[in-house]
């Protein structure tokens, strides 16, 4: 009995340490996916928040916006670690790397200070935080090196303040980076909105649309009863919502607006196939 619970204690330990980093992961998976599928939305005129997208949607969204900062920390561990095997310092370069890298550090906090002034600048979200981050990492590693090439026993609460430090900032880079993602993925989208679905929209009343390149049908037949009467054409499908369509014309102008529609009996959508016959 004693070691059936034994065995039972030791899989949920087991299972313990495996679940709190999944959820860690996905956690985070979620928050780079809501960042940059909000600055997509954004630039088409929706809170992403009325879209009513599942935590899965934005998990699935997460690997573009991930995709950039993963690779540039990996190649600059890479390149971290032949530059480690490629020089031996000596006490001296190690003391000038040092102030070299205060000094960069001093120069991230200064512009993070002066967030009021300088916010405006572009990619101020990115740089800074790479700046602090960059210097904080390297600065660590001065640090434990040049302390264990002295002998002198590590200085463990100041590499874990600067852990946190270069944590902080790469969370920070990346939340930036899938904003910029999301945005940049918009103007693409909207350079050729002619790429996503075509819909065809009847509606029982007129809609008084005023985006350019959308046409308007009359379907009124004289002695006859229709349900829908009108019909508009010229609209893509951007996203479907929670029970609604999030619709745009074909072709992006400044004056343009996104069309919201429910999925209910009040409207008749036909998606138009692909002029493209097999």
């Amino acid at each position: 009995m004693a070691d059936d619970q034994s065995q039972l204690e030791r899989w949920v330990t087991f299972a313990t340490r495996i679940v709190a980093p999944v959820t860690l992961i996905s956690g985070l998976l979620f928050y780079f996916g809501y960042v940059s599928a909000r600055a997509q939305y954004e630039y088409f005129g929706i809170d992403v928040d009325t879209i009513g997208l599942r935590t899965q949607d934005y998990v699935m969204r997460s690997p573009q916006p991930l995709l950039v900062p993963l690779l540039g920390v990996t190649l600059l561990a890479v390149a971290g670690l032949l530059l480690h095997n490629a020089i031996q310092p000596t006490a001296t370069t190690i003391r000038r790397a040092k102030i070299v890298t205060i000094a960069l550090l001093l120069l991230g906090v200064v512009g993070l200070i002066g967030y009021p002034l300088l916010g405006h600048i572009p990619y101020y979200a990115l740089v800074v935080p790479a700046v602090i981050g960059l210097s904080a990492a390297t600065l660590a590693y001065l640090s434990y090196y040049g302390g264990k090439a002295a002998g002198l026993t590590p200085q463990y609460m100041l590499l874990g303040l600067l852990a946190v430090v270069t944590t902080i900032c790469a969370f920070w880079a990346t939340a930036t980076t899938a904003q910029y993602s999301g945005r940049g993925l918009a103007k693409s989208d909207a350079e050729d909105l002619k790429q996503f679905p075509v819909v065809i929209l009847d509606t029982k009343e007129r809609l008084q649309l005023r985006s350019p390149g959308i046409e308007e049908t009359s379907l009124r037949t004289a002695g006859t009863e229709q349900t829908f009467n009108y019909r508009y054409r010229g609209l893509r499908l951007l996203v479907v919502g929670q029970n609604r369509l999030f619709l745009v014309p074909q072709q992006w102008s400044a004056s343009d607006t996104t069309l919201v529609v429910p999925l209910d009996g009040s409207i008749r959508v036909q998606f138009q196939f692909q002029n493209d016959p097999p």
